[in-house]
């Protein structure tokens, strides 16, 4: 397919989940099954643009004053990819599978109209219900913090320290690009373009054997600063499918009590095959069975309670465009109710100077430090461990990570903009 034939099937992607209201991810799986044709190449191609123009969907339809899907895709390409009007109009020539050449009125607003006077939401192109939310976290800088969490993100790994060492490891994946992260002293980043194929890196032997995992830097930074180690009994509340239940392991490098639950056992279903894949041995999976409490042994005795907890997922933004525009209030406060039953679960199961460390990805407050400064009114006896001392763990990067990420009474917050990572917020608390 010629590049102005995929943004036609991009066009026409839109134009169905418009009609359709159905999820983007659906979209592309049914227009794949109906064009068999389409290479792997073209569907890469073809779901970058949606997903670029899922990113940037009210400034291009502002910049456009148009809000139909040919607009929004014409004004993303101005806006996220950088194109000009030649090159744009090149693309639009009317020719066979292209799309219609540009009209005067599309010219002029690519040529004329701006961002400068757009509100707040539409420049950082996240709800309008959204926007007190964020303004009480941002102020002013709101629409720069949510436009880069509408950039596209790299691909990030996580070595396994206890399958090898990243010096050794990031020649061998060389070909793929990967590089340092510029935080984690456990991460690697692989930066993907516009049209980029999934690297498959699940096929490199380096993660059949275990040695690297899918994680995002600010996942791994989330998962250093609890301060896991060899010969602690460490709980992960909500484990899911593993990811810091591994980043967790490898920190306590084999020694002491790792224990994993979630509320949701389908959630479970992945972490045997990864915790077998990585080699840990000394974590005791733990899967809910009907009301019974499968931590009903674990009576204050835990040195490190870990709550990567369920919340809205803001900080994701940037991997899943279209979640934020699917997000309704309502999901909020659900959300919100989660984390509160969570931390009190949390609380019984933490023994005497002993932690818990409440991660969100998520960027508001009231699933970040209003939810933590509500449980240390319930829970007195926790308090704020302060962020200049859970930095710590990040060795000579501390202070730098200091000045980068923002510090709150209450915790650390990461967002793309700042550091570089996906949106997280970390608080650790300690038990008197």
């Amino acid at each position: 397919m010629t590049p102005a034939a995929r943004l036609s099937a991009a066009i026409e992607l839109i134009e169905t989940i418009d009609a359709q209201r159905v999820p983007a991810a659906k979209a592309l799986k049914e227009w794949g099954t109906a064009h068999r044709f389409a290479g792997s190449g073209d569907r890469a191609a073809i779901s970058g643009l949606l997903w670029d123009v899922l990113r940037r969907q009210s400034s291009a339809a502002y910049l456009m004053d148009d809000d139909s899907a040919r607009a929004r895709a014409l004004g993303m390409l101005k806006l996220e990819r950088g194109m000009d009007v030649a090159a744009i109009a090149a693309l639009c020539d009317g020719g066979r599978f292209a799309p219609q050449p540009l009209t005067d009125r599309e010219r002029d607003a690519l040529t004329a109209r701006s961002l400068d006077a757009a509100p707040a939401h539409i420049a950082g192109d996240y709800p309008e219900w959204l926007d007190p939310h964020l303004a009480k976290v941002f102020g002013d800088d709101r629409a720069a913090e949510a436009t880069a969490m509408a950039s596209r993100a790299p691909l990030d790994l996580r070595v396994n320290t206890l399958k090898g060492k990243r010096e050794k490891i990031l020649p061998r994946l060389s070909h793929l690009g990967a590089a340092e992260t510029p935080w984690s002293p456990l991460g690697l980043r692989i930066q993907l373009g516009a049209d980029a194929r999934n690297p498959g890196v699940s096929s490199e032997e380096d993660f059949i054997k275990g040695a690297i995992e899918v994680q995002d830097e600010g996942s791994q930074l989330a998962a250093l600063l609890s301060a896991a180690k060899p010969g602690e009994q460490v709980i992960d509340l909500c484990a899911g499918a593993g990811g810091k239940t591994l980043a967790l392991a490898a920190m306590m490098g084999g020694k002491g009590r790792l224990i994993a639950t979630d509320h949701d056992k389908r959630q479970l279903a992945p972490i045997h095959e990864r915790l077998s894949r990585a080699g840990v041995h000394n974590c005791d999976v733990r899967t809910p069975r009907g009301e019974a409490d499968v931590l009903s042994d674990i009576k204050a005795s835990a040195d490190l309670v870990l709550i990567d907890a369920p919340c809205t997922g803001t900080g994701t933004w940037r991997r899943n465009p279209d979640a934020k525009w699917r997000m309704r209030p309502g999901a909020l406060e659900v959300r919100l109710k989660d984390q509160a039953e969570v931390l009190d679960r949390a609380a019984p199961l933490v023994k005497a100077g002993g932690r818990i460390a409440y991660i969100t990805c998520s960027v508001l407050a009231d699933e970040n430090s209003e939810q933590v400064k509500a449980f240390v009114a319930r829970h007195p006896e926790f308090s704020v461990q302060p962020p200049e001392q859970t930095a710590s763990v990040l060795w000579d990067k501390a202070e730098a990570f200091a000045e980068a990420a923002m510090q709150l009474p209450e915790g650390w917050l990461m967002t793309p903009r700042r550091t570089g990572t996906d949106g997280f917020f970390v608080s650790v608390l300690k038990k008197a």
